[in-house]
């Protein structure tokens, strides 16, 4: 049995999967991982949230390198591991997917915003600080990139940034307390293009592990957390998911 057939079997015999994601499924779509050569990081000093909220300048550069990026991440489409978790979602195998990404590859394979757990995020619209009020991007972009003006909220004139989470910026709560809540209901955890660096999100695995979960990584590169996996897989996330689900 090879491990695309182990996975088959371990997802079989599971009643209740939590699929934990990183960066690792996304650039299957064509999204470059920040941290990797030639990411965002690398070529960006990064934007922490009290700056952004502390200066114009530093807000107008954040929306700057937003709009400059915006390109790929637009262009990317689900891949075969997005679409064999919205297969087992659809199925009601799988109850909720935990992801640090931002690009919201999920929502687009099909599965519905009440089954992801968005722990860094969402870099697709952008909120009022102070109200919370949603705001769509493409007015923003066109008043921005015409006239340089910084968005501002319609409902409270409060400061607009998008809906992710920037360095320093206090993890969501809510989220948060979901994602615990799941892992611990789970009886089967896979990770997925996770380099499990980024804490506290690393630590859910853990916490799977120990309430006596299955746990599976599928990642390219090793992980600190190999050895306390039942299986690992360091192969491409689509075509390992694609035989072990059945989706193309």
């Amino acid at each position: 049995m090879d491990e695309a057939e182990r996975l088959r079997a371990m997802v079989d015999a599971a009643e209740r999967i939590v699929a934990f994601t990183g960066a690792g499924i996304s650039t299957e779509s064509g999204i470059p991982d920040f941290r990797s050569p030639g990411g965002i990081w690398t070529r960006y000093k990064p934007i922490y949230f009290d700056d952004f909220m502390a200066s114009d300048e530093m807000r107008r550069e954040s929306w700057r390198r937003k709009f400059a990026t915006d390109e790929t991440m637009l262009k990317a489409e689900p891949n075969a591991g997005h679409r064999a978790l919205a297969k087992l979602v659809e199925q009601g195998r799988m109850s909720a997917i935990i992801t640090q990404n931002i690009d919201g590859l999920h929502q687009r394979s099909g599965v519905p915003d009440s089954r992801i757990i968005e722990l860094h995020g969402n870099t697709t619209y952008a909120t009022c600080l102070d109200c919370g009020h949603r705001h769509e991007l493409a007015p923003i972009r066109k008043a921005f990139l015409e006239e340089g003006t910084l968005p501002i909220c319609e409902k409270c004139e409060g400061i607009v940034k998008t809906a992710t989470i920037s360095f320093g910026q206090a993890m969501p709560e809510v989220p948060m307390l979901r994602a615990q809540e799941e892992t611990l209901a789970c009886d089967l955890f896979i990770v997925l293009g996770s380099s499990l660096v980024v804490y506290p999100a690393a630590g859910f695995p853990q916490l799977a592990r120990r309430n006596g979960a299955k746990f599976v990584i599928v990642n390219r590169e090793p992980t600190d957390q190999d050895e306390d996996a039942d299986l690992v897989i360091h192969k491409e996330i689509g075509p390992t998911l694609s035989r072990a689900i059945g989706v193309n």
